[in-house]
């Protein structure tokens, strides 16, 4: 639980960085195509002026040289002059093959007149409007910021899924090593007793502690074999799943208390056969019989059906416990998922894997109601595709 807790505080912290980046680049650019707006209708305002100017001077008057470069060098400006009856009178810096295209050159006086007022020059008493529009450069720069903005966002995507990837593949390793340690470890006091059985076995041949006890290390055989089988593909046989389910059963009955109903909605001697690996199957059975006891606190009832489509085979555990949130449908498969004090909430999500990787089947929440209980759905493919 407290892995799961830093994990999540490390992707929020993530999200929050990534945010604070995103913001910052857009905030930026923003500035600078408002700064390069703004001087954009500093140069077309001189560019008025000095048109006025240049109107104002008598036909045999001198013209200042600095005027003809204004009117020269501003050549990336899109502008139409119009006259006071709103008739065109020439335009600049437009597509040069459409200029004497008088429906282009409306279309771009409309595109003007949406995103700047003109500027209005008065010439002998006549008012004359230049309409324009933004320059290429700064079109383009007004996409610019949402352009980085889902650079950005499809980096850290990448970023994030790649450390996640690598994580899963660490706890995959992790997972592995110890699963195979752990029935590394078991093997020899598992060897020793079944020789101390034995023994007693040949003196006491009818004790039922022994035979009980017996039942116990066979148990432990089973387990550890589950333990070692982690991280290897399993192998896959035909098997009647109503019969295997019963055999998981017969262990945890005897040892769950009687204040626990169980009610078995399936008969064994009903044909469901599915390709399944019975050792880790059983232990999923395992693992959601032992979640509804932990749900119920050991009073209440178990149901288990089994039933069958054309192609799929259907085992239904309901309990009478204290239920699921429906938010908590898919997070109560994850590692470190867990509402008791002591746990390290694995069972759920180690039948996820035991399922979905290695059965291709699905495992999921059918139902749930707090304070009423609720059902787990395991499917498997009655034949697996080739």
């Amino acid at each position: 639980m407290i892995l799961r807790t830093l994990k999540n505080k490390w992707k929020v912290l993530f999200v929050i960085f990534a945010i604070v980046i995103s913001v910052g680049f857009l905030w930026y650019s923003n500035e600078l195509v408002t700064n390069i707006s703004i001087e954009e209708h500093k140069k077309i305002e001189l560019w008025a002026e000095t048109t006025k100017e240049l109107q104002e001077i008598p036909l045999t008057g001198e013209v200042p040289l600095f005027m003809f470069k204004i009117l020269q060098e501003n050549k990336t400006i899109p502008r139409i002059l119009l006259d006071n009856s709103g008739k065109i009178i020439n335009s600049m810096n437009l597509d040069s093959s459409k200029s004497n295209n008088e429906n282009y050159l409306r279309n771009e006086l409309e595109i003007m007149k949406s995103q700047h007022k003109p500027i209005v020059i008065v010439v002998d008493n006549i008012k004359n409007y230049i309409y324009y529009k933004d320059s290429d450069l700064l079109s383009k720069l007004n996409y610019y910021p949402y352009l980085q903005f889902f650079i950005i966002g499809l980096f850290l995507i990448v970023v994030f899924f790649a450390v996640t990837i690598s994580q899963n593949i660490e706890q995959n390793k992790l997972w592995v090593g110890m699963s195979k340690e752990t029935a590394h470890q078991l093997g020899t006091p598992i060897s020793s007793l079944l020789a101390w059985i034995e023994l007693t076995k040949s003196k006491k041949e009818k004790d039922p502690y022994v035979l009980e006890l017996e039942k116990d290390v066979q148990r432990l055989e089973k387990i550890t074999e589950r333990f070692s089988r982690i991280g290897s593909k399993p192998v896959l046989t035909e098997a009647n799943i109503p019969i295997v389910v019963n055999n998981a059963l017969d262990y945890l009955r005897t040892r769950t208390s009687s204040r626990v109903i169980f009610v078995q909605n399936f008969s064994i001697s009903d044909e469901i056969i599915a390709p399944i690996n019975i050792a880790l199957f059983e232990w999923v059975i395992e693992n959601l019989w032992k979640n509804a006891l932990d749900a119920m606190n050991n009073l209440g009832e178990i149901k288990i059906g089994i039933k069958q489509t054309g192609h799929y085979a259907f085992i239904d555990v309901t309990d009478t416990g204290k239920g699921i949130p429906k938010s908590k449908f898919k997070t109560v498969f994850k590692p470190g998922f867990t509402t008791k004090i002591r746990g390290w909430g694995l069972g759920l999500s180690l039948a996820k894997r035991i399922i979905e990787t290695y059965h291709k089947g699905k495992i999921y929440v059918r139902h749930s109601e707090i304070d009423r209980g609720a059902t787990f759905r395991i499917v498997l493919k009655k034949q697996l595709e080739k």
